[in-house]
């Protein structure tokens, strides 16, 4: 039998996010337009809130143990149309409106080489 909490979490309507031990969730960045991966990146629950308050993709930056919005010095923000989350609420996909590429290099994706044959092949 599941308890009430996993049930709650797993087929109930209250947002119950779980971050993992270091207070993180994953968060998929993907263009609403055309369901395309933009971006992975990680939230704590300043960037989930602040998000939600803007409507602007917030991350957490591990290297510089920082809130960031995404495009914040490029200008290349993500504007959120939608929050989905999974099943056990330790994951979330962005559906986003990007303003320009998405990935630093200024490719449109953060995913865009592919491996192949052991290397990586530019999509």
């Amino acid at each position: 039998m599941t308890d009430p909490v996993t049930e709650d979490r797993e087929q109930g309507q209250t947002f119950m996010p779980k971050f993992d031990a270091a207070g993180l969730l994953t968060a998929v960045a993907v263009d609403s337009a055309d369901g395309s991966v933009l971006m992975l990146a990680h939230m704590d629950a300043e960037a989930l809130a602040k998000t939600q308050e803007t409507g602007f993709a917030h991350f957490h930056s591990r290297s510089r143990g920082r809130l960031w919005m995404k495009g914040e010095s490029s200008g290349h923000v993500l504007q959120v149309q939608a929050i989905l989350v999974d099943c056990d609420q330790d994951a979330i996909v962005l559906q986003c409106v990007p303003a320009g590429p998405a990935c630093h290099t200024l490719a449109p994706s953060c995913f865009y080489r592919r491996l192949e044959g052991g290397k990586l092949i530019r999509i």
